[in-house]
């Protein structure tokens, strides 16, 4: 083998490497990208009973309901449908009507979901209201949030 064609071998070789590890890294990122369904979407896709899916939207006025010590019941809507959400454990501390969250969860019928995992949207504005009462007696907190 002449230096030239090592050479050309050696960088074919390289290109061939970098671009089927380039594919690999996209064919698999497809697959754990992580995402939720809008309930209109969720409709629409006609996804199986008894799979895992997450579902994002607000949380429907009026439609929180506290069953027992740890159950609620309540329902997500994008403004065009809405699922019904049961849930079994402690809810987050910014979870209420009118705030958007992600529910984890296994279908049970076409139009309700049992939820594993429940998250509520981060409020810019939320402070501890123990945090918030040493900032207001020391004279520091100055802002009224709602």
């Amino acid at each position: 083998m002449t230096l030239r064609f090592q050479r050309l071998f050696i960088i074919l070789l390289s290109v061939t490497l970098l671009l089927s590890s380039l594919l690999l890294i996209l064919f698999n990122s497809e697959k754990n990208i992580v995402f939720f369904y809008t309930p209109t979407e969720f409709y629409e896709n006609k996804l199986k009973i008894n799979t895992s899916v997450r579902i994002g939207g607000f949380v429907k006025e009026n439609s929180f309901k506290k069953i027992s010590f740890n159950s609620y019941e309540f329902a997500i809507t994008d403004n065009n449908n809405e699922i019904k959400i049961t849930y079994s454990g402690i809810l987050p501390d910014l979870f209420r009507e009118n705030q958007g969250t992600v529910i984890e969860g296994v279908i049970e019928n076409i139009n309700t979901i049992n939820a594993n995992t429940v998250y509520a949207k981060h409020d810019e504005n939320y402070m501890p209201s123990s945090i918030k009462k040493e900032l207001q007696k020391k004279e520091y907190w100055k802002k009224n949030y709602k």
